[in-house]
């Protein structure tokens, strides 16, 4: 059996993260960042959106989607809460980076967050789908499959997963996107500028965006990286530009 990735919480000071993971991700997405945040006494959690993490990438189309993992969020922020955590931030991967603006676009209480490489405006390229389908199927290969039985599975999940993304797509422009004047706090961005997946432009606009009507924004571009910041060369950067940033928030 292989050993599936797991959420996390590390408990140390009285100020509280939570880190949200990509598509088809898991919490080791941020667990790098997660233990950087830790030694400098923030305490962190790390939940597993529905559907991943399971070993069969069918999980994510079957179980999953954006309601689902928008209430995942809700119950992350509510299991913090009820710890006794009252300072508490939120920020995400692509994916989960969604759904931590839609928490700070709908909780005030929250003390702040932001995104790490997150189509929250839409752009007219993703490479998401291929990645999926290239994951999905190294996921089979570590279960034995032959390359004749991986493929109607893999047919089966091309169009499910063109149909998953275009209700992401779709929730983020009505669910998220439509609400940003609801940010008040000072946002977070960050994002490789050789991002393989999303148009890494998307980061420059939300940032336009939000100062245009009054946001602050701490905004951070790693020129060199690619899509997965908290994994890749930006890593060090990311983490250092996060504890500055929550230093600022938590004051």
């Amino acid at each position: 059996m292989i050993k599936q990735p797991a959420p996390f919480l590390f408990e140390h000071g009285d100020q509280a993260v939570i880190l949200l993971h990509a598509y088809a991700g898991s919490a080791n997405d941020v667990r790098m960042l997660a233990r950087a945040l830790e030694r400098a006494n923030y305490t962190v959690y790390g939940p597993q959106l529905t559907g991943h993490a399971t070993g069969r990438p069918q999980d994510i189309l079957e179980q999953g989607s954006p309601q689902q993992w928008w209430q995942d969020t809700q119950q992350a922020i509510s299991f913090m809460r009820q710890k006794g955590y009252t300072k508490l931030s939120i920020f995400g991967l692509s994916l989960g980076g969604l759904f931590a603006t839609m928490a700070l676009e709908n909780d005030p209480t929250l003390l702040g967050g932001g995104t790490f490489s997150s189509p929250v405006l839409a752009s007219a390229h993703s490479h998401v789908a291929p990645m999926f389908i290239k994951l999905s199927q190294q996921q089979l290969q570590q279960q034995g499959l032959t390359t004749a039985e991986q493929a109607p599975a893999l047919a089966a999940l091309k169009p499910a997963v063109k149909a998953q993304l275009a209700a992401v797509t779709q929730f983020t422009t009505t669910e998220i996107a439509a609400h940003l004047d609801r940010l008040t706090k000072p946002f977070f961005i960050g994002q490789g500028g050789q991002d393989e997946l999303i148009e890494a432009t998307v980061a420059q606009r939300l940032r336009d965006r939000l100062l245009g009507q009054g946001t602050p924004v701490d905004f951070h571009w790693y020129a060199d990286a690619g899509h997965v910041i908290t994994v890749n060369t930006a890593h060090h950067q990311l983490e250092q530009d996060v504890l500055t940033y929550l230093k600022k928030i938590n004051k």
